[in-house]
């Protein structure tokens, strides 16, 4: 479930010229901050002073066309922060610059609403269209401006898009999405990080966790807004979401939640768990306090 209003092997870091960046994972305590809008003054500055050694921030201010400029990515890398863009695989918004092109001249690829986000559509994500005209450019935008990964949202496409055709089928189709995604970065970054967000089942899939250094999961504790998660979607999640983490893989978990009873007890479990974790709000708009 995304949240935008408006709309024990790990990789190294890379290294960007006059920029350190942390030389491993964050540790559990550290936690990680999850903004997608809201920047202060439409900058990094408020994020930089966040003790948090990751970030995931969208891969333009205004979730449009104002690309964060690679001089604001290597200022917060020099913050002691691993950086990674946020942006969606296996959908597409109306306010995305992408959009009206694809109406335009490839129409077919933009498939059903999302009923939760009615500005969101999913799309044709196999379609060698997509790949050419929106994932693969959003990925050389993300290296050009020097970001440490991607955090790619959407995958649970595969759930939900009404073009027909078995599931198994089409969720083999996302994770050979995924599994391009890394290859074209890391064959012209190598260290660069792949992190997807939800549907941890995929991993079930071969391919998928050769292609991830991590997992961002959201709700696994409480949902929006201070709910506990006693769903058995929650309690599969956490399966296999620590399957994952046996596995080294990086578990980048938020919950959301305002109470300090909630918050307490989410940060609880990532300790307990080994997760990175993080409580915040659904609309992403602010740099939350880290556990503890």
């Amino acid at each position: 479930m995304k949240r935008r209003a408006a709309a024990a092997a790990v990789t190294a870091a890379l290294a960007v010229p006059g920029c350190s960046a942390p030389s491993g994972p964050a540790g559990p305590a550290e936690g990680w901050v999850y903004q997608l809008q809201g920047y202060d003054h439409a900058g990094l500055t408020a994020l930089a002073k966040a003790p948090q050694r990751t970030a995931v921030i969208d891969l333009a201010r205004d979730a449009g066309s104002g690309w964060f400029r690679p001089d604001e990515i290597t200022a917060l890398r020099r913050s002691g922060k691993r950086v990674l863009a946020y942006f969606e695989i296996g959908s597409i918004e109306r306010f995305r610059p992408e959009y009206p092109g694809l109406i335009r001249d490839a129409g077919d690829l933009v498939l059903n609403r999302w009923g939760e986000w009615p500005d969101e559509y999913f799309v044709r994500y196999w379609d060698e269209r997509w790949w050419d005209r929106v994932v693969r450019p959003r990925l050389d935008r993300a290296l050009a401006a020097g970001f440490d990964g991607v955090y790619l949202d959407t995958l649970l496409a595969y759930e939900e898009v009404h073009a027909g055709g078995e599931r198994e089928r089409l969720a083999a189709a996302m994770v050979g999405l995924l599994a391009r995604v890394a290859r074209y970065a890391r064959d012209r970054r190598p260290g660069f990080w792949v992190v997807p967000q939800n549907s941890p089942e995929l991993r079930r899939y071969p391919g998928y966790t050769d292609a991830i250094d991590g997992i961002g999961i959201e709700e696994l504790f409480y949902r929006a807004t201070d709910r506990p998660c006693t769903e058995e979607y929650c309690t599969e999640n956490l399966a296999d979401v620590r399957a994952l983490r046996g596995a080294g893989k990086v578990v980048l978990a938020v919950d959301y939640a305002r109470t300090a009873a909630a918050v307490k007890a989410a940060c609880t479990h990532y300790r307990t768990e080994g997760f990175i974790g993080t409580v915040t709000t659904r609309e992403l708009d602010r740099v939350a306090a880290p556990c503890g």
